[in-house]
């Protein structure tokens, strides 16, 4: 493959996953949600429970599959529309909903095989998972896949800022997170870390800060999340007892865009607004419309000429 320094496009002024995918595997790719019936840490009482005061009872995987059904049904189910759209795509399973790494390695190895035989069109696999959710034993298992087909892990860090990461009841430290950004980079496999816009509190020296903090580290991609409040969570509870500022669009553009200017022109963007279940969304409503959000951002970046990396102070 050739190396190139960016994929950056007349439209889009920075690295986008789509670039990025056609350039890897010169063809068109779709990721498949799939559901494990995973917990977390932070639920079952090993951390604590009621998981991140942001997150669903799904587990931020609102979208994946059914995690009644087997992996092959929910691959089924999920690319049909896809198919359609795409009929010469390869796929990536993408492992979404909770912590995809917490349990034990006998049950990883089966489940991550299963993931891996839903298709015979598969050219990667994404696992998403909590920076306290791996260790040595498991980067080195996602190490032995990587050997035969690429291996991307999402990161949930949300935020820098550890005073915040108390207020959402998140219970990992950055030190953990690094750790397990440590342990995988050791075993070559690529790191994409999410963070949310909006958090209740947060300033945008508080978001810039967070991009600062992960341009030092060994992260290959980045998912850029607005701040949804869902209902039946914590911090929608919190919301109705004392309100707290909701990021209108505007603001959204504008405060993403100031963290791609600052963003290691390295990095690859997976992802510029959030995804939710309609039903249970509070608000922000605007987020409804994705499309018109990701567009937003990128007519934001072009009128202003800017682009990834501008502002990055190495």
């Amino acid at each position: 493959m050739v190396i190139k320094l960016n994929y950056f496009t007349k439209d889009k002024p920075y690295n986008s996953l789509s670039e990025y995918y056609k350039h890897k595997f010169n063809k068109k790719i779709a990721k498949i949600s799939l559901n494990g019936n995973f917990t977390c840490p932070n639920r079952d009482g090993k951390k604590g429970f009621g998981g991140c005061t942001f997150c669903s009872n799904l587990g931020s995987g609102d979208l994946a599959g059914d995690k009644n059904k087997s992996f092959k049904e929910q691959f089924k189910d999920i690319s049909k529309l896809m198919i359609k759209k795409w009929p010469n795509a390869s796929f990536i399973p993408y492992l979404q909903a909770n912590s995809n790494t917490y349990k034990d390695i006998e049950s990883l190895k089966r489940i991550y095989d299963e993931c891996l035989e839903i298709s015979d069109n598969i050219v990667g696999f994404d696992i998403a998972t909590r920076g306290d959710c791996i260790d040595e034993n498991i980067a080195k298992l996602l190490g032995e896949y990587n050997k035969k087909i690429p291996v991307t892990v999402e990161l949930g860090l949300q935020t820098s800022n550890e005073l915040t990461g108390q207020r959402i009841n998140r219970l990992m430290t950055n030190k953990e997170f690094e750790n397990a950004i440590n342990l995988l980079r050791k075993y070559n496999i690529e790191i994409v870390v999410h963070i949310i816009n909006g958090l209740p509190g947060e300033t945008i020296d508080d978001m810039l800060n967070t991009i600062k903090y992960i341009n030092k580290l060994d992260i290959q991609g980045i998912k850029f999340h607005s701040l949804l409040l869902l209902k039946n969570t914590k911090m929608y509870e919190e919301y109705q007892i004392k309100k707290f500022h909701i990021l209108s669009l505007e603001e959204y553009v504008k405060i993403t865009s100031l963290e791609i200017t600052h963003l290691r022109d390295d990095i690859i963007i997976h992802r510029l607004a959030a995804d939710g279940v309609v039903d249970d969304l509070v608000m922000p409503k605007w987020t409804i419309k994705k499309l018109v959000v990701m567009n937003e951002i990128d007519k934001y970046l072009r009128y202003n000429k800017l682009y990834q990396g501008m502002n990055y102070n190495k």
